[in-house]
């Protein structure tokens, strides 16, 4: 009987030093630093992981998050230097580089993030206040970054926290002014695009009138070049005629003589008045166009004082 109850003893025992041991003992892990608190004041930091001992029910362990944090910023108007309104969304990455005085100044992480976006916000506001818009969105980006960093460190080091990283997400006009920004662009598009329309029509009249001049003096010498042939023409046809009336007089004679005909006596009721004794029929009263002397008798072809002659007759 006594020896049962001393093992029901060592048993009960053997049960309260292993829950003692289980309660007293904590683990920290790679990606956290501990605060070890008696009665709300800290004994011991520790930034190690590993696997560590507590006094239980006395002492409580609070945990300190050692990675990299996120700090998404609101978007916030900021007045810059050459008084243009800009939105300005930003974020930063932090890092708890003191456990101790993080606890002491804030606490937690939710304390810290309100802290942080305050002095952020603050810190935007002042350096980007002396830049310019084309400073802040191109030529000074990073250098403005930097500055808000160190400007941001020098106070978020007091809480036992360092700034990693500043970054301006996006910087953009107000809705309104954007609005009227884009505007002036499209209107100063459209008035480039009126200048380039009218220098090519400007372009294409020049173009235009140097091809009319260019065409008028093409046919003007063309037409200079077409009389020269023609009266080269005529001065060699002139010149076998006069070849042709040097060897036989008589021919010549005859064919200018049927030429008159051809062309005086043409149809359409063409009417001609004459004189009986006119030269011009006179190879209708002799194939060999002779006249008679005095004027020649008036031949068959042509009767009376006065004869007329119808295109349309024999």
């Amino acid at each position: 009987m006594r020896s049962q109850t001393l093992r029901t003893g060592a048993a009960l025992l053997a049960a309260v030093v292993a829950i003692a041991l289980f309660v007293a003992m904590f683990t920290v892990h790679q990606t956290q630093q501990a605060l070890v608190l008696r009665f709300g004041a800290v004994r011991k930091v520790l930034t190690e992981p590993g696997l560590y001992f507590k006094v239980p029910l006395v002492e409580n362990v609070h945990y300190v998050d050692k990675r990299v944090l996120d700090l998404d910023l609101p978007v916030q108007t900021v007045l810059t230097a050459d008084r243009q309104n800009l939105e300005v969304d930003a974020f930063a990455r932090y890092r708890i580089i003191d456990p101790l005085r993080f606890f002491q100044s804030v606490s937690n992480v939710q304390n810290a993030n309100a802290r942080l976006t305050s002095f952020v916000n603050s810190a935007l506001r002042n350096v980007l206040a002396g830049a310019t818009t084309t400073e802040i969105i191109r030529t000074r980006r990073g250098e403005l970054m930097n500055h808000i960093q160190d400007s941001v460190n020098r106070q978020a080091h007091d809480l036992g926290i360092e700034i990693v990283d500043v970054r301006l997400t996006r910087v953009d006009l107000p809705a309104a002014n954007s609005q009227a920004v884009f505007q002036r662009m499209q209107t100063e598009r459209q008035r480039e695009a009126a200048d380039i329309r009218a220098h090519g029509q400007q372009e294409a009249q020049g173009i235009r009138a140097r091809a009319d001049r260019e065409a008028t003096v093409i046919v003007a010498d063309a037409n200079r070049q077409a009389d020269q042939m023609r009266g080269q023409g005529d001065a060699e046809k002139n010149r076998i005629l006069a070849q042709a009336f040097g060897r036989d007089p008589d021919f010549f004679a005859f064919y200018r003589s049927m030429q008159a005909y051809e062309n005086g006596l043409r149809q359409n009721d063409t009417r001609m008045v004459l004189s009986p004794n006119s030269n011009f029929f006179r190879y209708f009263n002799d194939p060999s166009g002779r006249t008679p002397a005095g004027g020649g008798a008036p031949g068959p072809a042509s009767t009376g004082s006065l004869g007329t002659s119808d295109a349309s007759a024999r």
